[in-house]
């Protein structure tokens, strides 16, 4: 476990200049924040799926999503741009990993298209939901914590795969360094 003193001096090499968590212990820092931030939005989304208004949740989903795996991508340094900055032999081993990972997130501008076929993959999730918000009140509670779950998933899920790429990189770099 990171101590005050040590996260603080983690978090100070921790820049927006660096484009990947530059060791384990900032890889940690940032996966932590990343959780954090998935799970504020999965409230907005339960906020947004309680509302017994169809097609509002699927709205503030896809907007929420496409802003949170924007911001996940900038926090590990798996943005397009970032990407791109990169020396040359490590943009192709990023990009290897993220082949490697099988993420479709990672590394591309997210669009709502993207975003959509995502959420259309929970299918069962999303036709369960709108089906309990015919029910007041428990089917509104039920419809927001389905709604909370399934997109906590795609973001935890979205983290994870974050953290192998990053994880890859950091390895990229260690026999960079000793070559």
């Amino acid at each position: 476990m990171i101590g005050k003193r040590d996260s603080k001096r983690v978090q100070a090499t921790i820049s927006k200049d660096v484009l990947i968590p530059v060791s384990d212990s900032a890889l940690h820092l940032v996966r932590q924040r990343c959780q954090r931030l998935v799970a504020r939005r999965a409230l907005w989304s339960a906020g947004a799926s309680a509302l017994p208004i169809f097609g509002v949740d699927i709205a503030v989903d896809i907007h929420l999503l496409s802003r949170l795996i924007e911001e996940i991508n900038a926090e590990f340094g798996l943005t397009p741009a970032q990407i791109e900055r990169l020396h040359p032999k490590l943009k192709v081993a990023t990009y290897s990993a993220i082949v490697g990972v099988g993420s479709n997130l990672i590394g591309r501008v997210v669009t709502r298209e993207l975003l959509l076929k995502i959420l259309t993959r929970s299918g069962v999730k999303l036709v369960s939901k709108n089906a309990t918000r015919l029910v007041p009140i428990a089917g509104q509670m039920v419809s927001a914590a389905i709604g909370y779950s399934a997109f906590r998933a795609v973001g935890s899920k979205h983290i994870e795969a974050c953290v192998q790429v990053a994880e890859e990189m950091l390895k990229v770099q260690a026999i960079a360094v000793v070559e």
